[in-house]
């Protein structure tokens, strides 16, 4: 509306022309209009729509916490000044405090601390203050929130901690902090599991090294990606991989999604990463996961290098097992022609059944090419 732009823009004469027309349509109107001059830090139009009725207080997301987000301090004040509930729930963060927090507005966190924030208010995106600030690496508001009490293990959200969440995003001294204010190393609920595997998946090796320093479990279990060296292998961090197998990580540890952290590597291509675990003893053949095999991971996803690798290293070409039943059923059924060349020319057999039935059946998904191959190899119609 005419109404709402102004107020984003600034432009008060047309507001107050505006609002003495009385030309507003219903409280919706209004409060939209709060929320884009407070976003805004727009202080005059803030004040002149407060003197004309806006409620202070919408349902929905909370005016404070839409300004306490931008970090419009002056704005933050007038609405704090002018009865705005500085507990007030809703929206993607839950509450102001949780809003400032995670945008790193440290003015902003203290004074709404100091008009009686609730520390621990849990809910919203980051489910915490403590939570949201550590995700974004501010440590100056980590150390704010924990002097006022903040638990430091409380448990919910994407990211589990406020830990698993600065490890995640590899802030080292934000770690290092919670850690000496007690947070719990080995924690492991969460979407990446534990610290460590937070840290190990995010590629963050110096996070990763203080956490094996201050005494994380490198054997902790996670879901998808099991284990913090399969998160690792999955996401192509050869240095972090490298540091956890220094450490002694458990390189055939067989659980997760992915089954193996050679698995993981060889879904994702990495074929500096399956060098180095097979280097240091990976078993090529372990089976587990989704996959059953490495080579049926890599045949999947159409990784030819990754297949010759693991085929020159001794893979068992026609393993049974997994979601697709063999390595030779994965790329007919994805239509990786280049992949089905190098497993055909290793032996794979073309007959072996799978969930689809056999290479065949499952080349009919449309892999017109790939059709025309298993026919010139004498598949059987």
């Amino acid at each position: 509306t005419v109404l709402e732009e102004a107020c984003a823009k600034g432009r008060t004469e047309v507001v107050r022309l505006v609002l003495e027309g009385d030309l507003v349509k219903g409280a919706q109107e209004y409060d939209r209009a709060l929320e884009a001059a407070s976003s805004s830090g727009h202080t005059a139009i803030v004040r002149l729509l407060l003197e004309n009725g806006a409620d202070i207080n919408p349902a929905g997301i909370p005016v404070l916490q839409t300004a306490s987000s931008s970090g419009q301090l002056d704005v933050v004040r007038i609405l704090l000044d002018s009865g705005a509930d500085v507990n007030a729930l809703g929206g993607e963060y839950c509450t102001a405090l949780q809003a400032a927090s995670c945008k790193g507005h440290e003015s902003v966190v203290q004074l709404l601390l100091s008009h009686g924030a609730h520390v621990d208010t849990l809910g919203g995106l980051y489910y915490s203050a403590l939570q949201a600030a550590s995700h974004g690496g501010h440590q100056k508001i980590v150390q704010l929130l924990i002097g006022q009490g903040a638990n430091v293990n409380v448990q919910g959200g994407v990211y589990g901690s406020a830990l698993q969440a600065a490890s995640y995003n590899g802030h080292e001294e934000t770690v290092r902090l919670l850690l000496e204010a007690g947070a719990d190393i080995n924690e492991s609920r969460g979407k990446y599991g534990s610290a460590l595997q937070a840290a190990s998946y995010g590629g963050h090796t110096a996070t990763t090294l203080l956490l094996l320093q201050q005494g994380a479990d490198i054997k902790a279990k996670g879901d998808e990606f099991y284990t913090a060296l399969q998160g690792a292998s999955y996401n192509g961090h050869e240095e972090t991989v490298g540091l956890l197998l220094e450490a002694r990580a458990d390189i055939n540890e067989s659980g997760g999604k992915y089954g193996s952290a050679l698995q993981a590597a060889s879904h994702g291509g990495h074929i500096e990463i399956a060098c180095l675990l097979l280097e240091q003893g990976a078993d090529i053949n372990k089976r587990g996961g989704e996959y059953c095999t490495a080579l049926q991971a890599a045949s999947c996803k159409g990784h030819a290098e990754a297949v010759r690798l693991l085929l020159e290293k001794g893979a068992d070409v026609n393993a049974l097992g997994g979601n697709y039943g063999n390595a030779l059923q994965a790329a007919s059924y994805e239509g990786h022609e280049e992949t089905m060349v190098l497993l055909l020319d290793a032996g794979a057999d073309m007959a072996s059944g799978g969930i689809s039935g056999n290479a065949l059946v499952a080349a009919y998904q449309g892999h017109t090419a790939i059709v025309c191959l298993l026919l010139k190899r004498g598949a059987n119609i």
